[in-house]
């Protein structure tokens, strides 16, 4: 048997340093830390309401977090829910007074419309019937009167190629023997029996050179430019509605739309203007 240790030979000697204990090793964890009750509060809320059961979420989240009550009603200072659809209500969202409408009128009145008595025909308008002419101005109404009456109305003549696509949709000037139902028919026999077709704003020419397109000729007391020696010009007489230069005529040909020869700018022919859409446009033609 071992004899039994003597109680001072557990003891240091005098003076010397007792021994250190040993450092603990480290185990690699680190300390985490918990997240506060209202932000447990405000994740189980969140969890809630993104699933079926939106609506447990508004009967058990009843507390308040961080001093602001939870509710599914938008409040001033209150946490608000989420819908079923993980939306907040339309309720929620501020709207600008006014948004709806542009300068005071709605999306239906800023829509481009057509004036009335014209028909629409896809981007553009046109006269349902050709221009109605008085008496007075019966034989005034050449390419230039033409042209200038649908600009007064706030619109234009329309080309050859305007006038047959929309053949379909407006009764053109046509031959006696088209439908009266689809096409301008003269049906009048104490006026004569007469085909009848339509102006457009397309021209041609007959000729060849300057004067082919009519000419302002020289004006009496013209003069050259005395600094480069030029002599004074011969006056000549203008000519601006020149036989030369013709308008395209269409007709309805059966709603295919076709050609009708050509007319001299000068000479008179029944004529229909067309329009851009624009918001609440009228139409000035009585």
């Amino acid at each position: 048997m071992n004899p039994r240790p003597r109680p001072d030979a557990a003891r240091p000697p005098e003076g010397s340093r007792p021994e250190q204990p040993a450092p603990r090793r480290s185990t690699g964890r680190l300390r985490v830390s918990l997240p506060s009750p209202a932000m447990l509060v405000a994740l189980l809320a969140l969890t809630l309401s993104m699933t079926g059961l939106a609506d447990a979420a508004r009967q058990a989240v009843v507390g308040f977090i961080a001093g602001h009550p939870v509710t599914s009603t938008p409040r001033a200072g209150a946490v608000l829910v989420l819908g079923k659809n993980r939306k907040f209500p339309a309720s929620a969202i501020p709207t600008v007074a006014n948004a709806n409408k542009l300068d005071g009128q709605t999306a239906e009145e800023l829509a481009g419309t057509c004036p009335a008595t014209t028909v629409d025909v896809g981007t553009w308008c046109i006269d349902s019937a050709p221009y109605p002419l008085t008496k007075a101005d019966l034989g005034k109404n050449n390419y230039i009167w033409a042209s200038k009456a649908c600009e007064t109305e706030g619109g234009w003549l329309p080309t050859a190629a305007q006038l047959l696509g929309a053949a379909n949709k407006i009764k053109l000037e046509s031959t006696i023997h088209d439908s009266p139902v689809t096409a301008t028919i003269n049906l009048d026999p104490t006026r004569g029996l007469k085909d009848e077709r339509e102006m457009s704003s397309t021209l041609v020419t007959t000729e060849a050179g300057s004067a082919a397109a009519g000419s302002e000729g020289v004006s009496e007391g013209a003069t050259g430019n005395p600094r480069l020696g030029q002599p004074n010009p011969v006056p000549v007489p203008a000519n601006p509605l020149p036989g030369s230069l013709q308008y395209v005529t269409v007709y309805d040909n059966g709603n295919q739309g076709g050609f009708a020869g050509s007319e001299p700018v000068k000479e008179p022919e029944n004529f229909r203007c067309a329009f851009n859409k624009s918001p609440g446009a009228q139409s000035n033609i009585e």
